[in-house]
């Protein structure tokens, strides 16, 4: 038997790598079978597929309707590569709604080498100042729309390039812009440097997947917004998972993708790389309008689109509603639908596609599988369970629950009974890298090796998990836990009740109870008599809302606030309940 140190000789041995001899220098081990992960390639790969196939439609900001190739998409983003590439630009941020020349910026960015910064167009200039100089931009693409938001920004950096896109159908000449100018110096600079293509880009050879491709940030309605770093690897994934869990990839037609959700949110949930890995058509639309988007889901051939709960419930309530011929496949998410809705969205040929996500798991990262024994339930209890935020994505790991109040390293999951309620955490594939220059904020997110949602749920029996609120949310009264995003959606069933908003106020015997405000759908039955008072008796006397929830105030208003993702601002109205509500009441309510 070997001595000891001898035997922790051999062990180490096997442990760790072999020291190279003084006689060869250290081999780089190659590995063939492998490729580094990027979904920057499926643009290149489409336009050589099929080059003349339509990628997008689009009507300009000069009123012009237009439509380009793939060939075009493709030669378009590979111009502003190497644009930015002879500028030695690699940090570019983008405001922008959403255009062809933010997915030519997506593709652009990338393949030079760069990382993109995508920027809420809503946010004020000094956030937006805030965004740009903290993720270290050395170059801006900017509509010209909102070129004004850059006022602090400019201010502060005037050293740093920025490219207007005027969004018009001129390609050259006067009218094209510095962006355009700037596509075209690039395509020139590639042709006389001989013609290299996206062959001298970073398309398909990656260095490293795990580097970042994009730092999208959070809305920041609390705090200062987050930089959220997306890697190459993590986008791909997030991105065949969309494909397959949203179905673009049609057997018998190509998706026709109309762009309702804000490309700045999340990279757009991934959908600038998953359409064009369908080689499907993104119709682009520069903001919500709802005649328009029903103009173009009858006319065009819409396939799909994602939207919040609030825009589809806006577009179901809309008067140029009707039943669509053919299905489209609606991909619904940013906060908890209705069932109510998805009846609603059923009933017109648009079918929900129940997700749920956060900016720091690249937006969707779990889904409500519709499953075939729920088709001899009831309508609402089917809808119901539609309305759940259902299983993990493809390329993720399952979604858990866990106990809340516990230490940060100790994860214990909440019974699967649909009654305990914890927080849903994730972990796998599509989990961002970590907040950007925020170690602390980064440490918080990944507690315990798993990434903190902030969102209370439940877990069903059948391993589908279903969202109660957000923690901060949660109203307590009297002992007992009020979800109020089950308390919205019960409220949203009164026929002439459009969107609920419910909080939290103190109450001097409960400790805190909920408040309502409530919106009238259009054409409306008591458009301009509803009263608080006629919800609050029906929701105590016709609906299934037990009464410990039945809130004593409910409010009738013009319109609820809400974020640039359509979620409303909860922080507003609790506001409003402290200090009363703004001139937009119609008209009070509640004992």
């Amino acid at each position: 038997m070997s001595p000891p140190p001898s035997r922790l000789r051999n062990l180490l041995g096997h442990l760790l790598p072999a020291s190279p001899s003084s006689s060869s220098p250290p081999q780089k081990k190659t590995h063939h079978h492998l490729s580094h992960l990027s979904p920057t390639f499926f643009l290149e790969r489409a336009a050589a597929i099929e080059p003349r196939a339509e990628a997008c439609v689009h009507i300009t900001a000069n009123g012009r309707l237009l439509r380009r190739s793939y060939a075009e998409l493709a030669d378009r983003a590979r111009g502003l590569a190497y644009y930015l590439r002879k500028r030695g630009f690699t940090r570019v941020g983008l405001l922008a709604p959403n255009t062809p020349a933010f997915l030519e910026t997506v593709y652009g960015v990338v393949a030079a080498g760069g990382v993109l910064v995508p920027v809420n167009y809503r946010l004020k200039e000094e956030d937006v100042r805030f965004i740009l100089e903290f993720a270290e931009v050395d170059c801006v693409i900017v509509d010209a729309e909102f070129e004004g938001l850059l006022g602090g920004f400019r201010r502060g950096r005037p050293g740093v390039e920025v490219l207007v896109d005027l969004d018009t159908d001129a390609t050259e000449g006067e009218l094209c812009g510095p962006f355009d100018e700037a596509v075209l110096e690039g395509l020139t600079h590639d042709r006389e440097s001989g013609s290299k293509g996206w062959a001298d880009l970073v398309s398909q050879r990656v260095e490293n997947e795990d580097d970042m491709i994009a730092i999208p940030f959070t809305s920041g309605t609390t705090s200062k917004p987050k930089g959220v770093v997306y890697t190459h690897r993590g986008a791909y994934l997030a991105t065949l998972a969309n494909v397959v869990e949203s179905g673009l990839n049609l057997p018998d037609a190509r998706c026709k993708y109309l762009w309702t959700l804000p490309m700045f949110h999340a990279v757009g949930w991934t959908f600038p790389w998953a359409v064009c890995a369908v080689r499907g058509t993104h119709v682009c639309l520069r903001k919500i309008d709802y005649p328009l988007i029903w103009k173009l889901l009858k006319e065009e051939g819409i396939t799909h689109f994602n939207a919040a709960p609030t825009v589809n419930t806006l577009l179901c309530a809309h008067k140029d509603a009707e039943v669509l011929p053919r299905p489209v496949r609606v991909t619904v998410a940013a906060s908890p639908p209705t069932a109510h809705l998805f009846e609603q969205m059923t009933n017109l040929n648009l079918l929900p596609v129940h997700v749920y996500g956060l900016t720091e798991t690249y937006g969707p990262i779990t889904r409500g599988y519709m499953l075939p024994e729920w088709d001899s339930l009831p309508n609402h209890a089917r809808y119901a369970k539609m309305a759940r935020q259902g299983h993990g994505f493809l390329t993720a790991l399952p979604a858990r629950i866990i106990k809340p109040d516990q230490p940060e390293d100790v994860l214990i999951d909440v019974a699967k009974d649909g009654k305990e309620m914890g927080e849903i955490v994730f972990s796998g594939n599509i989990c961002c890298k970590e907040y950007y220059k925020d170690p602390e904020a980064t440490r918080k997110l990944f507690a315990g090796g798993v990434l903190h949602s902030g969102d209370l749920a439940v877990w069903h029996p059948d391993g589908s998990i279903q969202i109660q609120d957000r923690a901060k949310d949660i109203i307590i009264s009297g002992g007992e836990n009020i979800s109020s995003v089950a308390l919205e959606s019960m409220l949203v069933e009164h026929p002439d009740v459009l969107e609920a908003g419910v909080v939290a106020v103190p109450d001097s015997h409960w400790g805190e109870r909920p408040k309502a405000y409530v919106t009238v759908k259009e054409g409306g039955g008591n458009k301009n008599s509803l009263r608080g008072q006629d919800v609050i008796d029906w929701a105590k006397h016709q609906s299934s809302i037990s009464k410990f929830m039945v809130p004593r105030e409910v409010e009738v208003v013009r319109e609820l606030p809400k974020t640039s993702t359509g979620k409303i601002k909860k922080t507003v109205l609790r506001e409003w309940a402290k200090k009363g509500t703004p001139g937009e009441v119609l008209v009070g309510g509640g004992q």
